[in-house]
């Protein structure tokens, strides 16, 4: 007797898919795309906006950080989140009171927009899958990113796939304008960082360690995005403000040690370092995983990679120490935040205990990291910014639905 259901390759095929997706063992970076496909069939969207995110449950951080701007969105005209992993939607769906729908395939997500009145689409990873989202000529289509930096992807050529691009500040403009090549300059939208919280001074108490916050990024997925101090600077950095009297708190980037095992094993040396009783007597800890604005509060100076922290600390007015990448192949571009502030190479890591000490004692960079607030983030308020932010998306909007209703395309 045939079988019922023969096993064809393609079956086969299938079949081991989705036993990878579940077992979790789909390569670094890949969604597990367990979705909802089944049950959203008839489902037709009210909302005008979606955000689109594919990433796996470790990049959630990059949506979390809209999820505040994104509320204040939604009463507007509605935000609909659309993932593609379904360990990011059982995460998202704690976090925030957004719908969010987790679509593994192409013609889920073809009928959900053609059923429905979406207008615009948002971005905020670099995912390449974001690309099978592009294809709806339909929507707008906006970058918002995650984080203004120096990082060499605050200026991919990708950025050229989106309608528009939102930035910080100027910054942000003139480092997508320099690097890129026939980038129309009318897609930049200036919005400020909307997600950022409004700081209280640091009041530290009378007879307490001066705290310093560092804050790696980390090891990047191409050689050209290497900007993590972890394995070159780590150990010795932190021996050396021990050494110097300072409370520590490490707090490592969420995707420390994803791409090298080099960075995983420095890691956990660091995190080692920690535990050693006379460490813990400080108070030094490794964050316990805290937001940034908590993190922030608690420290008297940062030292940081070439990253978003780097720029999100310039409000608080303390000083920041940024070291030099160790790999040869980092790409750093031309920065005024860079030349403004004390740099940390790693042959230099196990001075880093006095380097603070001068900061802390002079910081002659103060008056301009003051300056630099405006020039990268468009300013420190953050209800500005979520107006400008929210203006932004009317505007959009706006022109889309002035363009889909021209005569000139309603005769095609």
């Amino acid at each position: 007797m045939p079988a019922l259901f023969p096993l064809t390759p393609a079956r086969l095929r299938s079949s081991a898919g989705r036993l990878v997706r579940r077992l979790g063992l789909q390569p670094g970076g890949e969604p597990d795309a367990l979705g909802e496909d089944a049950r959203l069939g008839d489902v037709v969207l009210d909302q005008r906006v979606v955000v689109f995110f594919p990433e796996p449950l470790r990049n959630a951080y990059q949506l979390e950080q809209w999820l505040g701007p994104l509320t204040a969105l939604h009463e507007r005209h509605g935000v609909v989140v659309l993932t593609q992993d379904s360990r990011t939607t059982a995460r998202l769906r704690q976090v925030t009171a957004l719908p969010v729908l987790c679509v593994a395939w192409t013609a889920t997500m073809e009928g959900l927009i053609r059923r429905s009145r979406v207008a615009v689409a948002l971005y905020v990873s670099h995912h390449p899958r974001n690309f099978a989202f592009l294809r709806w000529p339909e929507l707008a289509h906006v970058h918002l990113g995650h984080g203004d930096s120096d990082k060499a992807v605050s200026a991919s050529n990708q950025l050229k796939a989106y309608d528009r691009v939102f930035v910080a500040g100027q910054a942000g403009a003139d480092r997508v304008l320099d690097t890129l090549m026939w980038f129309d300059a009318d897609r930049l939208v200036h919005v400020g960082r909307p997600g950022l919280e409004r700081l209280p001074a640091r009041e530290r108490p009378a007879g307490a360690p001066v705290t310093v916050l560092y804050a790696p990024t980390w090891e990047g997925a191409q050689q050209s995005m290497s900007y993590s101090s972890v394995r070159s600077h780590g150990v010795a950095l932190v021996r050396s403000l021990l050494a110097a009297g300072y409370r520590v708190v490490y707090r490592p980037h969420p995707r420390t040690g994803a791409n090298r095992a080099d960075v995983r094993a420095a890691d956990t040396a660091l995190r080692a370092l920690f535990a050693e009783e006379g460490v813990a007597a400080t108070g030094s800890v490794v964050d316990p995983g805290r937001s940034v604005p908590e993190a922030f509060a608690d420290a008297d100076v940062l030292v940081t990679d070439v990253s978003s922290l780097a720029v999100e600390w310039l409000p608080t007015g303390r000083p920041v120490v940024v070291t030099v990448p160790a790999e040869p192949g980092a790409v750093v571009g031309p920065s005024p935040l860079l030349d403004a502030l004390p740099r940390l190479a790693a042959e230099d890591a196990a001075g880093a205990g006095d380097l603070v000490r001068r900061c802390l004692a002079d910081d002659p960079e103060r008056a301009r990291r003051a300056e630099l607030v405006e020039h990268y983030l468009g300013g420190a308020d953050p209800e500005a910014a979520l107006e400008r932010f929210l203006g932004a998306v009317d505007a959009v909007i706006r022109e889309r639905d002035a363009l889909q209703a021209a005569p000139a395309r309603a005769l095609r």
